[in-house]
């Protein structure tokens, strides 16, 4: 059985490989600390296959690793439920009615420390409202029972707990004009979504940029994607571009660089924050 996505198995069995290094130790050593075959370190740096938060937990203490924060994320990245693993995995309760990509989704959400993300569709999950969130979910998932589409948004205004952590998830948020000129929900829903993007904005942690039809053309057209970055651990960044049936996890260096460039670019022809912020409350003034 293999625990979170694959990019997840692959850079926790990275991570802890250069913490065996660290050590000092082979990986028939480390082997012999943790009573293993050496191959089950070997199948676990290489991520070819899942690892249980127990086991990160083995390998930590035969790596002597004493940063709290360290091992909480590398334990959280196994992506099971775990006593030690503090916040992280409540959405295992919704496991039946959540795809794996969907969790797998919520997962690096819930463990990142900063979230860039592009939208030219719709206002993103974090800054939902509930009526929004509703409406967006219905016509996502047209037919599906009621009672499912209240799940799904309960799991949708959960996820937005990261902005209330302490430390909150940073985010950055680059919106195309198109997503605050279609009236998702309705006039009144809608009016209520701008009125709270506008607040949302002025929120320390979060930047909020409006991408203006004036831009013209821009890379922001090849659609929506998220980057993910984590604490603690370098080159951990992974990008997300959403599919209708499927998530794609993208990891190589190249495509982390291209991913970041383009969000740079955005953020280049975006209004700044402030003119946002502005253009909002306009929007909301004639609401």
């Amino acid at each position: 059985m293999q625990y979170g996505p694959a990019v997840r198995r692959r850079q926790l069995g990275a991570e802890l490989r250069a913490l065996r290094v660290q050590a000092g130790l082979t990986s028939s050593q480390a082997a012999a600390r943790a009573g293993w075959h050496q191959s089950k370190v070997s199948r676990i740096e290489t991520g070819r296959s899942g690892v249980k938060a127990a086991d990160v937990r083995l390998l930590l203490e035969v790596y002597q690793v004493q940063d709290p924060q360290l091992s909480e994320l590398l334990i959280a990245f196994t992506g099971v439920d775990d006593p030690g693993a503090g916040r992280h995995h409540w959405w295992k309760a919704y496991r039946d009615l959540l795809p794996a990509t969907y969790r797998d989704f919520i997962s690096l959400e819930s463990q990142a420390s900063w979230m860039r993300t592009l939208e030219t569709a719709v206002v993103p999950g974090l800054l939902q409202t509930p009526a929004y969130a509703r409406a967006v979910t219905r016509a996502a998932l047209g037919g599906v029972p009621e009672k499912q589409v209240d799940a799904l948004v309960e799991v949708r205004l959960a996820r937005q707990d990261v902005l209330r952590a302490d430390p909150p998830l940073r985010l950055n948020v680059i919106m195309d004009e198109a997503v605050l000129r279609r009236p998702v929900g309705g006039a009144e829903v809608f009016a209520e979504q701008l009125n709270w993007l506008r607040q949302a904005s002025l929120l320390p942690h979060v930047e909020l940029q409006v991408l203006p039809f004036a831009a013209g053309e821009h890379v922001g057209l090849i659609g929506s994607f998220v980057i993910f970055s984590f604490p603690d651990i370098a080159d951990l960044d992974v990008v997300v571009l959403d599919h209708l049936t499927s998530s794609l996890y993208l990891e190589r260096k190249e495509d982390l660089q291209a991913y970041s460039e383009a969000y740079l670019s955005l953020q280049v022809q975006a209004l700044s924050p402030e003119d946002s912020t502005e253009f909002i409350a306009g929007l909301c003034d004639g609401a």
